[in-house]
């Protein structure tokens, strides 16, 4: 049965019958909730110096199906998961969002490893064939900058099922990249599609959130798509402007007009233009 009730207290309930590991978990929430709350698996653990097996286990232990499940309970307990909508309400509440907008990817282009995106877009660039990998919400991402890629003449794939991406990453070459996107950085199918690239000798580039993620330390190289610490909140996690900020900036730097009128990659645009008033 799904655990529902206060996650502190149920910690508190249960933390004699976790193991030593766990309860360094379990302290370091109980001590700091707001401050966990806003942790990755991954940071958790460090901050706990526990490994991540460690924590998802005591998650486990307490009754919750996974950190996540955990995390979101924990968010709603600590107040960390209501929608902004009181503000809404003030006269320039519209443009204010868009002034947070505007902010946010400013912090992203001072943050951002400069080299690290000007080395991605010369991989994607020169490569063979680039496999756009992400799951859930996440999709339409890779299909966005698939279909872009494709219009500046990347030869790529992307699909939404996981088994047909895995497929198509198993058929590769070392000359392929891929390219994964993950917001939370902890995203399963996407990691064992790195892993897999990996093993055919390919590079990995990946688009995430959190810097301290495993998609981030397999990868080749990590782009960040957050300016500043925000407290987690599972309703914005369902936006994706910023990880599209990065993956237009990403466009920017690999387009070329040359390639474009080489390849013809406009060709289909024109065909389609009939259809279009």
């Amino acid at each position: 049965m799904e655990n529902t009730g206060s996650v502190i207290e149920i910690i508190k309930e249960k933390y004699k019958k976790i193991y030593t590991a766990e309860r360094k978990v379990a302290d370091f929430i109980l001590d700091k909730p707001q401050e966990a709350v806003n942790m990755n698996v991954a940071e958790l653990a460090k901050q706990s110096d526990v490994s991540e097996a460690t924590v998802i286990r005591l998650c486990h232990h307490l009754g919750y199906s996974g950190y996540y499940q955990f995390r979101i309970l924990l968010a709603k307990e600590v107040g960390n998961s209501q929608p902004d909508t009181e503000e809404l309400d003030q006269p320039n509440a519209i443009q204010g969002i868009f002034q947070k907008y505007s902010q946010s990817i400013r912090e992203i282009g001072e943050n951002i490893d400069q080299e690290a995106m000007r080395n991605c877009a010369e991989m994607i660039k020169n490569c063979n064939q680039a496999y756009i990998i992400a799951v859930g919400n996440t999709m339409p991402l890779a299909l966005y900058m698939s279909f872009r890629l494709m219009r500046i003449g990347v030869r790529c794939f992307t699909d939404m099922g996981p088994e047909y991406f895995l497929n198509h990453i198993n058929l590769g070459s070392s000359d392929d990249i891929v390219v994964a996107i993950s917001q939370s950085g902890s995203s399963k199918q996407v990691i064992e599609g790195i892993k897999l690239g990996k093993e055919k000798g390919m590079k990995a580039i990946s688009i995430t959130a959190f810097a301290n993620s495993e998609i981030s330390e397999i990868s080749d190289y990590a782009l960040i798509s957050t300016g500043r610490k925000e407290s987690f909140n599972y309703y914005k996690n369902y936006a994706h402007l910023k990880e599209t900020a990065v993956i237009d900036a990403l466009l920017e730097l690999i387009t070329n007009w040359e390639t474009i009128v080489e390849k013809q990659t406009d060709r289909p645009e024109m065909i389609l233009a009939e259809t279009k008033y």
